[in-house]
């Protein structure tokens, strides 16, 4: 296996682990807003799955910048080709955002919003709305791109 199809197999793979990261945070996050604390846990958890998605974010773009087997061809017309369009500026663009608001929501938690329920209600609403920006800018193995896409991102 070359180097690019290692990448490729690392950040699908990881992307399961991220998503159950994901997941795990936001209902640790809406099971402690009542409980009043904001424990070394609750911390762990959060730094954890943010630093996973900076490696996935990474991983990312060594695959798009290698982009070895050409998949995104950035010649005249490449807008009106799905594949090329979705993996040259939807699936990233989704991503970064998706990945920012989760880093500005973990930031905003730890360093300035004051009361423990503050702190849960942030991560909540970052990690949930970064989810579903992550859900929609998966390459499905079922969406339309489906006939060269499955298990290729």
């Amino acid at each position: 296996m070359d180097f690019y199809g290692m990448l490729v197999h690392m950040h699908s793979g990881l992307r399961w682990v991220i998503l159950l990261l994901l997941i795990y945070a936001i209902i640790n996050a809406a099971r402690s807003i009542s409980s009043g604390k904001y424990l070394k846990k609750d911390k762990m958890v959060n730094l954890f799955t943010m630093i996973s998605l900076h490696v996935q974010l990474l991983i990312g773009l060594a695959l798009y910048f290698i982009n070895a087997r050409g998949r995104v061809d950035f010649s005249e017309g490449w807008m009106s080709n799905a594949m090329s369009r979705f993996y040259g500026l939807e699936h990233i663009a989704l991503m970064i955002v998706a990945i920012a608001i989760i880093t500005i929501g973990r930031s905003r938690a730890e360093k300035k919003l004051e009361g423990t329920r503050n702190k849960h209600r942030a991560i909540l609403m970052s990690y949930t709305i970064g989810l579903i920006l992550i859900l929609l800018s998966i390459p499905w193995p079922f969406w339309r791109w489906a006939s060269f896409g499955a298990g290729l991102g």
